[in-house]
């Protein structure tokens, strides 16, 4: 029989809470994972066979250390766990030379990836336009385009890391309650936390809450308003030149709006190549998102982002799938504590740039909760 009292709770096992709970796992702790799902699962905003990964994330200075961390845990993940998690298959950043652009946040995005990779010692390298058509002549730029490349860049597959890190997990002691929405999170004594999940109560000393877009469901009205779930469309289009497999992950700015932008992997199946782009359109809750992609959204996205400005694809959807965003108002990650309930953390909405950072987010609230140091600080 499942014990009911736990030293943590993790609530939410996607990117971070997986990540958590495997690092909480190698510490001699009680502790306690539930999902309103089973994961991996393809419902939240850890799904979709890959994820582009970069040491120069143009988004915040204080994000590259945590990345940097992130890839050194995963080489530790993979030896633990004898999975390929990370593949470093190189990444190409794009500037149309149009204007600068935004992204997650921050402006001059393409600018402060360069400049990050200056004062981090990140090996790149800056090619011009001609150098960029010379290299990829998949991709139809603009004259005054600029490029920046990052050997070490690569993608991660997120379901193979979320399944890795569970798995673990359990070599190590923990318990896992999958296909249990939890209900509500409470405090019971000046010392006890109480999680309900559909009327069977859990008490433990400490929780992480990383329940995703579903945190909305636990947070006061003031927090709860600060989040916006925004659904996401991801894509993989036929390919008609195989020069596709041996692609880096790429990124283009094609204009100054954060929606005028573009994202892509190399082919891994050798039929297709995943293509995307970033809508910021909010839906209420992720309960209400539109799982079901058109034909009509498919075209919209043939025709304003990859017609006429990629070659070598053929306009034929092997398939189209959903996930979502959870968005803070700053576009950064929200990390901090409950103020009403102490020991409780709220660990989510990572803005659509987190997956990179899930490992060394984990490692980082193993070390909150145990009260050990951290690596990292968040404002």
């Amino acid at each position: 029989m499942l014990s009911k009292k736990f030293d943590v709770i993790v609530i939410g096992l996607g990117a971070i809470g997986s990540a958590a709970l495997y690092q909480l796992s190698k510490r001699g702790l009680s502790i306690l994972g539930i999902d309103r799902f089973d994961p991996p699962h393809s419902l939240g905003s850890s799904h979709g066979e890959t994820r582009i990964t970069r040491l120069a994330v143009g988004e915040s200075p204080e994000y590259v250390p945590i990345v940097m961390r992130s890839h050194e845990l995963w080489k530790t993940i993979e030896i633990e766990s004898n999975t390929q998690i990370f593949t470093s298959c190189g990444g190409i950043l794009m500037d149309s030379g149009k204007s600068p652009w935004s992204k997650h946040g921050s402006d001059g995005f393409f600018k402060r990836t360069v400049d990050f990779a200056k004062a981090f010692g990140i090996a790149h390298q800056l090619l011009n336009a001609k150098e960029l058509r010379e290299r990829y002549p998949n991709f139809r730029l603009e004259a005054n385009a600029s490029g920046y490349f990052e050997p070490t860049a690569g993608y991660l597959k997120p379901e193979v890391a979320i399944r890795a890190q569970l798995d673990l997990a359990k070599r190590n002691g923990a318990k896992i309650l999958t296909n249990s929405p939890v209900t509500t999170v409470s405090r019971s004594s000046e010392n006890e936390i109480e999680v309900n999940v559909g009327g069977v109560k859990f008490y433990t000393e400490k929780v992480i809450n990383c329940s995703g877009g579903w945190i909305k469901d636990f947070l006061p009205r003031a927090e709860e308003e600060k989040l916006k779930i925004c659904r996401q469309i991801l894509h993989w289009i036929e390919i008609e030149d195989k020069d596709w497999e041996n692609s880096p992950v790429f990124m283009w700015g094609i204009g100054a709006d954060p929606e005028d932008f573009i994202y892509g992997f190399p082919s891994l199946d050798g039929k297709s190549i995943k293509m995307a782009t970033e809508s910021f359109f909010e839906v209420s809750h992720p309960d209400l998102i539109e799982r079901e992609v058109s034909i009509e959204e498919q075209q919209k996205f043939w025709k304003e982002k990859v017609e006429n400005r990629v070659s070598g694809l053929k306009n034929n959807f092997l398939k189209s799938t959903v996930c979502f965003y959870t968005v803070t108002e700053d576009a950064r990650f929200m990390v901090k504590q409950n103020p009403e309930i102490a020991n409780e953390w709220w660990v989510s909405a990572c803005s659509g740039h987190g997956f990179k950072h899930s490992a060394a987010l984990g490692e980082y609230l193993a070390d909150c909760v145990t009260e050990k140091p951290t690596r990292f600080k968040f404002d």
